[in-house]
């Protein structure tokens, strides 16, 4: 195929056709850094609850098989669970999301007040997290840690003795019943919610939504919000002279 002076292929137009970036919109809830701990730790629990399925339900153990390899992707992908937080520490957002869910404040009380008492939430009472998001992140917190150390005991059982395993196991099996249950609770709250969803996804949340289900939350630095969603200013009527300069 061959071409004249000053006409060009289409394929050569689309190749050589620089990518816009597509405009995000809202207010910045989360930093890549953030969405990729949460992803990684998703990806990791999936696992441990699967494989642990696996281990105690029969007809997923024989629709399985392979009960050796199993047993050990379970406990090296338990091991690996405290990595991506670890890791997420590096990240100054990070950090700060996580003294966030670690405190307790007042509004945060009445929340639960509110949600024990008439079964629902109030979102009125509620910063960047409310209050059961901040039970949640404690409770699978503290329930990895003895996840970790109980499965140790039982991976390793010379290394104590016969009471120490027998413990560790109930507490094990019993624990992680309630996780699963926790995780089952977790993702139907997350399902009637699809702006957080989409926050977790790609860091942004609309301002609609920020102001109705968490109008306590106030960014406290400029890059989390948005600059593309600024209005733009107003054009200067004809004739209008600029202003000075500051």
């Amino acid at each position: 195929m061959t071409s004249t002076d000053g006409s060009e292929s289409p394929t050569a137009g689309m190749t050589n056709r620089p990518r816009e970036p597509r405009p995000v919109q809202g207010l910045r809830r989360f930093t890549r850094a953030e969405t990729w701990v949460h992803r990684t730790l998703n990806v990791l629990m999936a696992v441990c609850v699967f494989t642990a399925a696996c281990l105690y339900f029969p007809p997923l153990a024989e629709m399985v098989g392979r009960r050796r390899l199993v047993v050990m992707v379970h406990e090296w992908s338990g091991i690996a669970l405290p990595v991506p937080i670890v890791a997420g520490l590096v990240s100054r957002a990070f950090r700060a999301d996580a003294g966030r869910l670690g405190r307790f404040f007042p509004h945060d009380w009445k929340w639960l007040g509110v949600a024990v008492r008439r079964r629902r939430r109030e979102a009125s009472l509620a910063g960047k997290f409310n209050a059961g998001q901040k039970l949640f992140s404690a409770f699978t917190v503290g329930a990895v840690l003895v996840m970790i150390g109980t499965g140790l005991i039982m991976w390793f059982p010379r290394l104590s003795p016969l009471l120490w395993r027998t413990g560790a196991t109930f507490v094990h099996d019993w624990l992680a019943l309630l996780i699963a249950a926790a995780i089952t609770g977790h993702v139907w709250f997350a399902t009637s919610d699809p702006e957080a969803r989409r926050g977790l996804r790609t860091g942004y949340v609309p301002r609609w939504w920020a102001g109705s289900e968490h109008p306590l939350w106030q960014p406290e630095q400029p890059s989390d919000q948005d600059p593309s969603a600024a209005p733009p200013p107003a054009p200067a009527p004809p004739g209008a002279r600029p202003g000075p300069r500051a």
